[in-house]
């Protein structure tokens, strides 16, 4: 039986500020729905260093994603002509406790994944890349990594915690989640605790990628080598929105200067397009930061670019 596919809703159906308050105006499902692709939102902060709100991210990331269309004139890709994609909510967190949190949303990416569903998040601190990683892991194996990020997030402890919003990508190979010689950190950049802080990531075999090597130019030729270093494996990507300069995303909690451009963040998502991605996320928007509304736009452009480099979206 041919499944049936959603569209979002038209602006020339319903006004673009009314309407379901649902990612793209999607149709809202659960997890027992049958879909190709769904995204969801972990509210989610407690892992936060410095300035909170990522909690409130994925309600404000969704209201700006009313203007997104479902064609993406650059590349032609249309994802909602082949998947069967839908909002299926948010993930219910403890609020009041950090490693309840993590197995929740860990139990709740498993009961996803097992449907055959792909998911595409809205956090959300970074924290939370942990339990997704380890419930793809269960599934795919170790997986590749795109990762963009002004912080490489790769601390030992915060505080004397194991798992913050610092540490999820020492404990991911630590627990043998993801391969070290597929993952490649993009925009790294700031000061740090030591000058050696970004070794840890080479040492392991990550391609760390600074955002001084990226100034200036294209990032295009970089993916190409990323793309032909990873191979046909599976691969998540995960964005930070802090690895893009606060010129474009003042509305994040921990901000550094000199980052990426918008166009070099497009370039490298478009990059991954041939990549198996099985999974996706965009976290570190904070909405009392973003007065304008235009760091949770960019998120919410980012997912839908995230949406159009997955497997099975043809190109018109």
């Amino acid at each position: 039986m041919t499944k049936e596919l959603f569209q979002p809703l038209s602006g020339n159906t319903m006004p673009r500020f009314g309407g379901p308050a649902t990612f793209m105006r999607l149709p809202a499902c659960t997890l027992e729905d049958d879909l190709d692709v769904a995204f969801v939102g972990v509210p989610f902060d407690i892992g936060t260093s410095n300035r909170p709100g990522a909690r409130l991210a994925p309600r404000q990331i969704r209201d700006e994603s009313r203007m997104l269309r479902p064609y993406n004139m650059a590349t032609r890709a249309a994802p909602f002509d082949a998947l069967r994609v839908a909002d299926v909510g948010d993930v219910p967190i403890n609020t009041f406790n950090l490693l309840k949190s993590i197995d929740i949303i860990d139990s709740y990416f498993e009961a996803l994944l097992a449907r055959n569903t792909l998911p595409l998040t809205m956090g959300g601190d970074h924290t939370i890349v942990l339990p997704i990683l380890r419930a793809l892991c269960r599934r795919h194996g170790p997986v590749g990594v795109v990762h963009v990020d002004a912080h490489a997030d790769v601390n030992d402890t915060m505080f004397g915690e194991k798992i913050a919003h610092g540490t999820p990508f020492r404990r991911a190979v630590e627990e043998g989640l993801i391969n070290p010689h597929r993952v490649a950190q993009i925009g790294l950049r700031g000061t740090g605790y030591a000058a050696d802080d970004f070794d840890w990531p080479r040492n392991q075999g990550f391609r760390v990628v600074p955002a001084e090597e990226c100034w200036y130019q294209s990032l295009t030729p970089l993916m190409h080598t990323i793309r032909t270093q990873f191979g046909p494996g599976p691969v998540y990507i995960s964005i930070d929105i802090d690895g893009i300069d606060p010129a474009y995303a003042p509305g994040t909690g921990t901000v550094e200067i000199g980052g990426l451009t918008v166009p070099q963040v497009l370039e490298i998502i478009r990059g991954c397009h041939g990549m198996h991605i099985v999974g996706g996320d965009l976290v570190e928007v904070s909405p009392p930061y973003d007065t304008s509304g235009n760091t949770a736009l960019l998120a919410a452009s980012l997912l839908f670019e995230m949406l159009c480099v997955l497997p099975g979206v043809p190109r018109r």
